[in-house]
């Protein structure tokens, strides 16, 4: 804190941890006894686990959950252009928001920039996992006025997943991508390679559970009011 002072709007909220010794030169928690470190813990755990069930924002729909204000939670340090009905007034909603965010992404753009879905079910709304094998069917590619890509992210660390091609995300920027004839896609979600003439449009996945993110840029009205969906990640007999 007195390093990286929060910004002067924070003041009185950042005044609520005074008496926890938050403020001081020297984190009184350096040297904390075993009773003290138990608790430290028992607390971490809690939280995250209170962020864990509330991360997911939106109801899911074909088992995605599409978060365009997730990164809306800045209110202090806006970069230029930003439209103030992309920001969070009550402070203790971005306070919150901003936890999840760090959670599950960090940083992000507000989502007239960028709109990110994500998705832990399959189409049978079981926990997507790499010893199963799945399609994703695009009759209509996300519509944006950019790129869209999808990212494969491990869990519950949501480490980018090693894969023997070198390939973490997919979209229409993908070297080699192959469009059916009827200009739908088919994206193959799985562990093992689905075979040469499918690889193309392989995103490989880690051997457990996982989680894909998809990313679109500069999205079209669309795809931030529900009229364009995502489609289910199916799963393969």
């Amino acid at each position: 804190m007195k390093l990286f002072p929060p910004p002067a709007a924070e003041q009185d909220y950042i005044g609520k941890f005074e008496p926890l010794g938050l403020l001081a030169d020297e984190s009184p928690y350096v040297d904390a006894g075993a009773e003290l470190a138990e608790m430290l813990q028992a607390g971490k755990e809690e939280c995250l686990a209170f962020i864990k069930e509330n991360m997911s924002l939106g109801e899911p729909v074909n088992g995605w959950k599409l978060s365009p204000h997730v990164f809306d939670y800045n209110l202090d340090y806006l970069g230029i252009g930003t439209l103030p009905d992309w920001v969070f007034q009550d402070r203790d909603k971005a306070h919150f928001v901003r936890a999840i965010a760090a959670r599950v992404g960090l940083w992000g753009n507000h989502g007239y920039e960028a709109n990110y879905l994500q998705t832990f079910d399959d189409d049978r709304g079981e926990k997507l996992d790499g010893a199963r094998k799945y399609v994703l069917h695009f009759d209509e590619l996300p519509p944006v006025d950019a790129f869209w890509s999808i990212t494969m992210y491990d869990v519950p660390d949501f480490y980018l997943a090693a894969n023997p091609i070198d390939r973490y995300s997919i979209g229409d920027r993908t070297p080699g991508l192959s469009y059916n004839q009827d200009g739908s896609l088919d994206i193959y979600i799985q562990h093992e390679s689905p075979g040469p003439d499918k690889e193309a449009n392989w995103l490989p996945a880690p051997a457990g559970a996982f989680r894909p993110i998809l990313r679109e840029y500069q999205p079209r009205p669309e795809a931030l009011d529900g009229t364009w969906v995502a489609p289910p990640v199916s799963r393969v007999e």
